[in-house]
């Protein structure tokens, strides 16, 4: 007997090309007692779903299992949750970025080269200026800057 015609389908099985007509086919063809022995090794990847349809079924026993599980009541336990472990997360948070920025000063602080200024303690010196660069004395060389500016322009003016 020939059997190019099932070989043809087998090849275009193997590269996805047959429709599910095609593949009922091939399963009918090895679902048959007389099989050659050429394509024998087929045979099981063909005949496989339709043996397991067969064996995995569930038993009835399944279901009474499921719904004892599903039917078993448990008591519900309401927890009462306090205000202060609601905003617990929050105060935590607080605290951390507390500590950073503590500590971002602090080091802020101790590693500024700017800060030259002698701190003196006592309650005799407390009114007294410190010493360091006085705004007014920025300030005034901006005013003279303009100042010598207005001049030489009027200087030009009548001249």
């Amino acid at each position: 007997m020939d059997y190019k015609y099932i070989e043809q389908l087998l090849e275009r099985y193997w590269r996805c090309e047959t429709s599910l007509q095609e593949e009922e086919i091939l399963r009918a063809f090895f679902a048959q007692e007389d099989v050659p022995a050429g394509l024998l090794p087929y045979k099981d990847l063909f005949t496989f779903g339709q043996t397991e349809k067969e064996t995995a079924v569930l038993g009835d026993d399944f279901d009474q299992k499921i719904l004892g599980m599903i039917a078993e009541d448990e008591p519900v336990k309401a927890r009462t949750i306090t205000m202060r472990q609601r905003f617990m997360p929050f105060f935590k948070a607080a605290a951390v970025v507390a500590i950073v920025l503590t500590l971002g000063n602090a080091v802020q602080s101790a590693l500024d080269t700017q800060d030259t200024t002698v701190h003196r303690s006592g309650m005799a010196e407390m009114g007294k200026p410190t010493e360091g660069p006085s705004v007014a004395k920025a300030d005034s060389a901006r005013t003279d800057s303009a100042t010598k500016a207005a001049v030489i322009q009027v200087q030009k003016q009548t001249n």
